[in-house]
C-alpha cells in the first residue's frame, strides 16, 4: 500500500474519531491491506492526535482471550497506543459525546505499570514481571470507528486497536504478590452480573500478553518505557455500554474499579 493511501486512511479514521461517526471497513474497500499497512495507518492517526496535544502514556493489547476472539471474529491479538486524554478517573461518570465514544463496549482486565524499559525481541513473561512496578484492575472501554464492529484484524489495528477510554483502580499490587493467572474477575452492569473470568484467559497469563506486545512492537523498533501503562487484554466477553449504565468490577487480590456513562 502506497504512502499516500496510508495517510488518507489514517486521516479518515482520525476524522471519524473527532466527528463521532463510523466508516465502512477498510478491508471491504482495500482487500490487499496488510497488518504492516494497518500499523502504519494507526501511527498516522496517532500522529494527528499528538498534533492535537495528546500525549502517549502507554500501550494496549486487544483480542487476547478466546471469548473476545469468538465475539469479534478476530483470531489474533491487536495492539494500540494509550494517550492521556483516554485516561478517566476511577468512579468517573463519562460523557459519550464529550469523549468521542460511538459504539463503546466495556471489558475488565489487568493493567501493568512499568518501572523499567523493556524492548523486544526476546522479552519473556519473567522479563515483564521483573519490569513491572505494580498491577491494578482496569476497565477498558473499547470503541470502533468501523460500522457495527464489522472488523478484521487489519481494521482494528488501523483503528488504534479499537481504543476508547480506560479507568484504573486505586489499589495497586506487587505483581509477584499473587498468581495473576489464577486471579478471578467479576463484573457487574447496573448491579447485575455482566461477566467473569480468570487471568489465565489472556494467553495463559496476562504477562504473556504483555511480552507478546513488547516483542511485536520491538520488531518496529518501539520500546516499552518506564512509567508506561500496559493494558493486557479482556478477561471476559465485551459488554455494550449505553448512556445511564454503571459498571463495576473486582479482581481477586487486586481490588476493583468502576465507571458510569451519560450522553
Amino acid at each position: 500500500m502506497d504512502r499516500q493511501l496510508i495517510t488518507a486512511l489514517g486521516d479518515e479514521l482520525y476524522a471519524a474519531l473527532r466527528e463521532r461517526r463510523t466508516l465502512a471497513p477498510l478491508t471491504s474497500r482495500h482487500a490487499d491491506i496488510t497488518i504492516d499497512d494497518a500499523y502504519q495507518i494507526s501511527l498516522h492517526m496517532l500522529s494527528r492526535r499528538i498534533a492535537d496535544g495528546e500525549r502517549v502514556i502507554g500501550k494496549k493489547i486487544g483480542v487476547t482471550s478466546k471469548p473476545v476472539q469468538d465475539m469479534l471474529g478476530v483470531f489474533q491479538p491487536d495492539f494500540g497506543f494509550l494517550t492521556d486524554r483516554m485516561h478517566m478517573q476511577d468512579g468517573a461518570t463519562v460523557s459519550l459525546s464529550a469523549t468521542g465514544l460511538i459504539q463503546p463496549r466495556a471489558e475488565g482486565e489487568i493493567a501493568f505499570m512499568l518501572k523499567s524499559d523493556i524492548q523486544g525481541p526476546g522479552v519473556t513473561r519473567a522479563d515483564v514481571m521483573a519490569a513491572t512496578a505494580w498491577v491494578a484492575p482496569c476497565f477498558e472501554i473499547v470503541d470502533s470507528r468501523i460500522a457495527d464492529w464489522k472488523i478484521k484484524i487489519q481494521d482494528t489495528v488501523s483503528d488504534n486497536a479499537s481504543c476508547g477510554v480506560f479507568v484504573i483502580g486505586s489499589q495497586t499490587t506487587d505483581p509477584m504478590a499473587l498468581d495473576l493467572a489464577a486471579a478471578s474477575m467479576q463484573m457487574w452492569r447496573n448491579n447485575e452480573p455482566a461477566g467473569s473470568g480468570l487471568g489465565a484467559a489472556v494467553q495463559g497469563h496476562p504477562a504473556e500478553a504483555v511480552a507478546w506486545l513488547a516483542n511485536t512492537l520491538g520488531a518496529f523498533g518501539i520500546p516499552f518505557k518506564a512509567g508506561e501503562i500496559i493494558l493486557s487484554g479482556s478477561l471476559a466477553p465485551l459488554v455494550t455500554a449505553l448512556p445511564g449504565d454503571h459498571f463495576k468490577m473486582h479482581i481477586e487480590g487486586l481490588g476493583g474499579c468502576s465507571i458510569a456513562f451519560t450522553d
